[in-house]
């Protein structure tokens, strides 16, 4: 499939969108109106690809709607070069937004199958993050510490591990919560738990965060 200038049109509506929806980072609208979403997705959902909605891909995940991609990007509120860690791969999409945004992507997955797709779907884009299988919750504590640290599931709470690997000063967005999840910022001060200062943003829904390796 290829990036034709239909998709580009469809692409210009979205940002349009989601500047009226209060996203006003330019470089998390120009990293959007830059990656090729439908590219991210089956063909037969070509059609829907630029709509502002979640929509199905492999192993029972989501690709987030781009409302959600946009809003989360922009909350890490990150500049070029930043370092930044992304627990859960899925289809790739988020991966790219963060990489056009001129970050240095570290993403990890823990579903086999989606790794395998997103990886070299990446690499093909030309979108150059560091694509691992694993854990999510153990993060990649061999690459840390990170300026930025990004989950895309809903994790019960915030994982410890995670936290430990981000740098002071840092920040982490994570949607937190079972059946009720809420959008959550964490600012890091310092090296103690207690070091940070926590921002709600809402109610969400994601995917459940899952540990352990999915083969």
């Amino acid at each position: 499939m290829e990036d034709t200038f239909k998709h580009q049109g469809w692409r210009r509506q979205m940002v349009n969108q989601l500047r009226k929806r209060g996203i006003f980072g330019e470089s998390v609208l120009s990293a959007m109106d830059k990656v090729p979403r439908h590219l991210f997705l089956e063909t037969m959902l070509d059609h829907i690809a630029y709509e502002d909605k979640a929509l199905p891909i492999k192993c029972g995940q989501t690709i987030s709607q781009p409302s959600t991609v946009a809003f989360q990007s922009q909350l890490l509120d990150a500049q070029p070069e930043m370092k930044v860690l992304e627990v859960g791969t899925g289809s790739g999409y988020q991966t790219a937004v963060l990489c056009a945004m001129g970050l240095r992507v570290f993403t990890i997955e823990r579903q086999k199958e989606l790794y395998d797709l997103s990886k070299p779907r990446l690499q093909k884009l030309g979108f150059r993050a560091k694509c691992f299988l694993g854990d999510g919750y153990a993060g990649l504590p061999e690459y840390a510490p990170f300026d930025r640290i990004i989950i895309t599931c809903g994790a019960p709470e915030v994982p410890p591990a995670l936290l430990m690997q981000l740098k002071s000063d840092g920040v982490m967005v994570i949607p937190v919560g079972n059946e009720h999840q809420e959008m959550i910022r964490i600012e890091k001060h310092g090296e103690g738990e207690n070091d940070v200062t926590i921002q709600k943003y809402g109610d969400c829904k994601f995917v459940p965060m899952l540990e352990k390796l999915n083969y």
